[in-house]
């Protein structure tokens, strides 16, 4: 007999997963192929819509340069030269714009292993995301670039005009930009690994040291060759590892709680 009131084959829909996990290899090899093929049709779709938008982007990543003194020279040295940064303002707009259907992705791919009170942060993840990357693109176009270059600019030499090549420029700003808001996405990162318990507060303190270390490498692999630079970038990473452990601290609270309400047991 089972025990009084209780009905051993019930499962608490909080703690129940997915029937699909019992899928093979080869089952999850092919739906990790076409949650691939879906974020590359979206990534495509995506970027021939920006194509056509590319002159005001090309217009927005100069503005910057617009405020420097005295007045920097953006010059197109091969024929193809402005056909080539139309594509990749437009690919990197593709990649951006595509953020939701590639998180959704990577998160309907993991789903079955997770369980159905987990599942339902899903609109919150990709939102959370999304504005997160915002943030730190924004953070790099209107504080990092305005700051770093007049900065760098300014240790020419009298006599020498700055006649930058436009592909030079458009990797800066692009590498910048997109550096920036992948570290904006350090706290969304803690969150999740502390919600499956694989980070918490403790182990981010007593490894600070070293995760300081870690973060100038880093910042020097994201940025271009030059100190500032690399600090700028730095700097923010450091304060957002430092609002991860409470984030991570949080996160890990939400489990424990999660683990003694009663409503949440098998």
């Amino acid at each position: 007999m089972g025990s009084i009131g209780v009905d051993p084959t019930k499962k608490n829909e909080n703690t129940e997963k997915d029937s699909s996990d019992d899928m093979g290899f080869l089952d999850h090899l092919e739906e990790l192929r076409w949650r691939i093929f879906k974020v590359l049709i979206s990534v495509v779709i995506f970027s021939a819509f920006s194509f056509f938008f590319s002159d005001f982007f090309v217009n927005f990543l100069i503005e910057p340069t617009k405020a420097v003194e005295p007045p920097l020279t953006l010059q197109v040295l091969r024929v193809q030269g402005m056909l080539i940064v139309k594509m990749w303002i437009a690919f990197f707009g593709g990649v951006i714009l595509s953020l939701p259907v590639i998180v959704y992705q990577i998160w309907s791919f993991v789903a079955p292993g997770l369980y159905k009170s987990e599942k339902k942060h899903l609109p919150t993840l990709i939102v959370v995301t999304f504005l997160s990357f915002i943030s730190g693109a924004a953070f790099a176009y209107y504080v990092i670039i305005p700051l770093i270059i007049p900065t760098l600019l300014a240790f020419g030499v009298e006599g020498i005009e700055n006649n930058i090549s436009i592909d030079y420029y458009f990797s800066f700003v692009l590498q910048m930009i997109i550096a920036s808001g992948v570290i904006f996405e350090m706290p969304v990162v803690a969150y999740f690994l502390g919600r499956i318990g694989l980070l918490t507060p403790a182990f981010m303190r007593h490894y600070r040291r070293y995760a300081i270390a870690a973060i100038f490498i880093i910042a020097a692999l994201l940025t271009p060759p030059d100190p500032l630079s690399q600090m700028l970038l730095a700097i923010p990473l450091l304060v957002l590892y430092e609002i991860s452990i409470y984030i991570s601290g949080f996160a890990s609270r939400k489990i424990y709680d999660e683990k003694e309400s009663p409503d949440l047991k098998p």
